[in-house]
Order: C-alpha cells, then sequence, then structure tokens
C-alpha cells in the first residue's frame, strides 16, 4: 500500500465520519462538497474534513482507495456511504439520520 493509500485509510478508520471533499467544512470549493457539509451540519455530525484540493495525491488517492470516480466522499465508521448526489437522497428520505444513530453517530435533527 503506498503512502498516500496508508494515510487514506488511517484517516477513514481513525474517524468516525470523515469527509473527503474539495475545500474545509467552514469555505467548501464545490456545490457538492457545499451540499454535503449543510446537511452534516444540520444534522450536529461531528465529522472530519479532508481538502483533496490540498494534495493532488490524496485526491487521486481517494478516488482509487474507493473506486468511487467523484468527490465528496463520506466515509462512517469506516466504511464508504456514498458522495453528494446518495447523501442528498438519504437526507431526503430521512434515512442518513437513522444511518448515522444505527452507527452510533450522535445527530442534534433526529428522523
Amino acid at each position: 500500500m503506498s503512502d498516500i493509500q496508508t494515510f487514506i485509510d488511517n484517516e477513514v478508520k481513525s474517524n468516525d465520519v470523515v469527509l473527503f471533499m474539495k475545500g474545509t467544512p467552514a469555505f467548501p470549493q464545490c456545490g457538492f462538497s457545499g451540499q454535503v457539509v449543510q446537511i452534516l451540519d444540520y444534522l450536529g455530525v461531528d465529522y472530519k474534513g479532508i481538502n483533496v484540493l490540498a494534495d493532488a495525491d490524496i485526491r487521486q488517492g481517494i478516488k482509487d482507495y474507493s473506486n468511487w470516480p467523484t468527490i465528496p466522499q463520506l466515509y462512517v465508521k469506516g466504511e464508504f456511504v456514498g458522495g453528494c448526489d446518495i447523501i442528498r437522497e438519504m437526507f431526503q428520505a430521512g434515512e442518513i439520520q437513522s444511518y448515522f444513530t444505527e452507527k452510533g453517530i450522535a445527530v442534534a435533527q433526529p428522523a
């Protein structure tokens, strides 16, 4: 495993909720990353944001890691959940709240 893959694997496994995104939670650099940040913030979920724009190796590495071509990518308890469309659909259906609860992640806005 390369250093980048080791770094990504460690971040995914050592943080309950981690979002690989363009920009930062305070300043998203793309609309899709911004939408996921808004959902997580609305739900009051504690998460770590990793800015893929800061490092081209991480930007490509996360795509290789998940075998998923787009960013943002949300991981919960070491498991890839999805990108913006999936997270938005789960949120609109009220599923993301129960998903977090099932995984033992506190949400401020229950379904």
